[in-house]
């Protein structure tokens, strides 16, 4: 068969399609790659592979994705008959019993489901380092975090060992390991992408699905794929003009795109970060867009400060119903530090804290909201530092504040834009000097994903990370 891991998801159902593979030829080419890389990274932590074959062997969905080998995050998504371990040892043992609404939706695109990824406790940080699943390390350089907590969806796909997998973004969980390891990550509108009947742990809207992958154009044809409503959803899927897949082929026009490295505490970023950034602004300026140079003002540190509540009690709704599954209260070495210290702050917040917390996000987004009126994106990094090595930031053993300490430090930009519910996405357009991904994040209007994937169709032309190859690799 032709060289698998050159083919992007797109592409190698186009192989399908014309019979010059199989679907069970891709299977085996996938499950090859896990075997061949996963003892190096860790990627992947469920290995479905007899049940890969035979949906292989079988009829497949007409999807536009046909064949192709897909990965699920081990986390939100239920899958019939699998394990779902929540990256913790509290959850061990437990099994699905049928899919979830969006499992169906990706499997009525084509793709063939050969295991789970590996995920940070409960999804909780932004590196997949935990006690029950082990670090996941990043194709470009083991020594470094593949980014959270979609890091083994993001670690398998820069690994060539699936075009595109699933992941999941609650403050930066699809961008941060997409910058991680030279992907593109789009964090969609909330509610773009229904769980539906599930998706009770998503935060209001807070919390979004969709993929990481090696190119725009596979980001697009999925979330065609899967963002089309369903009857009975309170929260239907804002409207969208024409698919997505056409939008890459569109020209963005001339946008005005604003930038900065504004940084919650103050702190100026690395001075790498910063030069990518303002290189990253030239050539925006270049391709004819109007660049300025402007922040978005807002108070973070309210923002930030406002949310807590809300998510403490979500976290501790969703362990509640986990623990009604397990049928007991976690033990004391079943939970992260981090994990308890959570837990314990949601079952410490009031109805009234909540309803505060709720309705001061609601009120603080209006000025990210207000930004977007006389501009069309704004253009920030990903994260403030360089990829970190594996344990700078370690929910394992480390204490509570100090994990949130590094990673403030770390991963300052994404969790605005998860609170206002705009579509943000990660690309990959540059390098550290140690050949590591620097990942720059783009921000639209709501609901405004098609202008984000006009931009980064032009941007993939003109800085074609393709090419990148991590030292881990197909």
């Amino acid at each position: 068969m032709p060289d698998y891991s050159d083919y992007d998801g797109l592409g190698l159902a186009e192989l399908v399609a014309k019979r010059a593979v199989t679907p069970l030829e891709l299977v085996e080419a996938a499950i090859e790659r896990i075997e061949r890389h996963n003892p190096v990274l860790n990627a992947v932590v469920y290995k479905g592979y007899d049940d890969a074959r035979a949906w292989a062997r079988g009829d497949l969905p007409d999807g536009p994705f046909k064949g192709v080998p897909f990965l699920i995050k081990d986390l939100p998504l239920p899958v019939a008959g699998w394990p779902r371990s929540f990256g913790s040892r509290f959850a061990k043992g437990l099994i699905d019993d049928e899919d979830c609404g969006l499992t169906r939706r990706y499997r009525a695109s084509g793709v063939v489901l050969v295991g789970k990824t590996n995920t940070p406790e409960y999804g909780i940080t932004g590196t997949t380092e935990s006690a029950a699943l082990g670090p996941c390390r990043n194709p470009f350089n083991p020594n470094h975090i593949a980014g959270g907590s979609s890091g083994g969806a993001a670690s398998a796909v820069a690994a060539g060992i699936v075009p595109l997998a699933h992941a999941s973004d609650g403050l930066g969980s699809i961008r941060i390991p997409a910058a991680c390891c030279g992907l593109v990550g789009l964090k969609v509108t909330r509610d773009r992408v229904p769980n539906l009947p599930d998706g009770y742990d998503y935060a209001l809207g807070n919390v979004v699905d969709h993929v990481v992958s090696r190119t725009v154009r596979d980001s697009a044809a999925m979330l065609d794929a899967t963002d089309h409503p369903e009857p009975g959803s309170p929260y239907p899927s804002p409207p969208k003009a024409r698919p997505y897949l056409e939008e890459v082929e569109a020209s963005p026009g001339r946008l005005r795109i604003a930038w900065s490295s504004e940084t919650p505490s103050g702190r100026p970023i690395d001075p790498e970060i910063q030069a990518a950034l303002e290189r990253t602004a030239a050539l925006l300026k270049g391709l004819g867009h109007e660049v300025i140079e402007r922040g978005l003002g807002i108070d973070y540190r309210a923002l930030y400060a406002s949310r807590g509540p809300a998510a403490a009690a979500n976290f501790a709704a969703g362990m509640a119903r986990l623990i009604e599954r397990v049928g007991r209260e976690p033990e004391a070495d079943e939970l992260e530090p981090l994990t308890w210290a959570s837990l314990k702050a949601g079952r410490r917040q009031t109805g009234a804290d909540v309803m505060r917390s709720l309705q001061e996000t609601r009120m603080l987004n209006r000025a990210t909201l207000a930004f977007f009126e006389d501009v069309d994106i704004y253009l920030c990094p990903v994260l403030g530092t360089p990829v970190p090595e594996i344990g700078f930031i370690d929910p394992v053993n480390l204490e509570p504040r100090e994990v949130s300490r590094r990673q403030g430090r770390a991963f300052p930009f994404t969790p605005p834009f998860n609170y206002s519910g705009q579509p943000s996405l990660s690309l990959p357009l540059e390098t550290d000097a140690n050949g590591l991904p620097i990942g720059m994040m783009f921000t639209a209007k709501y609901a405004d994903e098609a202008t984000l994937f006009r931009l980064a169709a032009q941007l993939e032309k003109e800085a074609p990370w393709k090419a990148r190859r991590p030292q881990v690799w197909g």
